[in-house]
């Protein structure tokens, strides 16, 4: 689903943001990749999304050569993603039910299609009840679970989740990451980028740690704070 090889990205500026990074990630993984701030995290998914190209070395993200990729094709590439942001990226004006619908009808999904859709990932994110409610009635938790059934929309067989659990409480962050521990289940593949190491200890899942640009540790087991 994801591959860097020998990936190096540098600034303009002249920041080296990573080095030499060797990544896979499998069709059906549940990922963690955590770092503080400044590690390269974001820049990896930048990479991912195609928001930025490598200085040096290939990305392939679900079958998509990445470095190759024309202006004209990154639309479709991204297509084949979910993709779930720390900000949430709601738009204010639409409620639950019309963000949803917008990110299919943005791929040219029928209005049929829309209409068994949006009300079936707005069930399986607990928000049935809410379909009709803009944004900013929502509590945060509300807010990122919309957002969550945005990204599962277009039945997406990779989510990339940056800093999901950023922007809201504590006790909620569990509850998302569960969201998508469930939504992997029924295979769809799972990265999330977060500096949460404490809730990344609940979950035994494979872990990737980055720092200063480069992949210092890669284990199944749970995340130790002595890596």
């Amino acid at each position: 689903m994801v591959e860097f090889r020998n990936v190096s990205k540098q600034y303009d500026n002249g920041t080296k943001a990573l080095q030499n990074v060797n990544l896979r990630i499998d069709k059906g993984e549940f990922v963690f990749i955590v770092g503080s701030s400044g590690a390269g995290k974001s820049t990896l998914i930048k990479l991912m999304l195609r928001e930025e190209k490598p200085t040096s070395g290939e990305v392939i993200v679900n079958g998509f050569r990445l470095n190759r990729l024309k202006r004209r094709q990154v639309p479709r590439f991204r297509r084949t993603l979910g993709v779930v942001f720390q900000d949430f990226r709601l738009i204010p004006y639409m409620s639950a039910y019309d963000n949803v619908a917008f990110a299919m009808r943005v791929t040219n999904v029928s209005a049929k299609d829309i209409r068994h859709r949006v009300p079936y990932v707005l069930g399986l994110v607990g928000l049935a009840s809410k379909a009709k409610i803009i944004p900013e009635k929502l509590s945060g938790g509300e807010q990122q679970r919309v957002a969550l059934a945005r990204a599962l929309a277009n039945n997406p067989d990779l989510i990339i989740a940056d800093e999901p659990t950023g922007n809201i409480d504590p006790e909620l962050s569990y509850e998302i990451v569960s969201l998508l521990y469930e939504i992997n289940k029924c295979g769809t593949t799972i990265v999330i980028v977060t500096h949460e190491r404490e809730l990344v200890e609940k979950f035994h899942n494979r872990v990737i740690t980055v720092e200063n640009g480069a992949i210092v540790g890669d284990t199944g087991e749970v995340w130790d704070e002595r890596q």
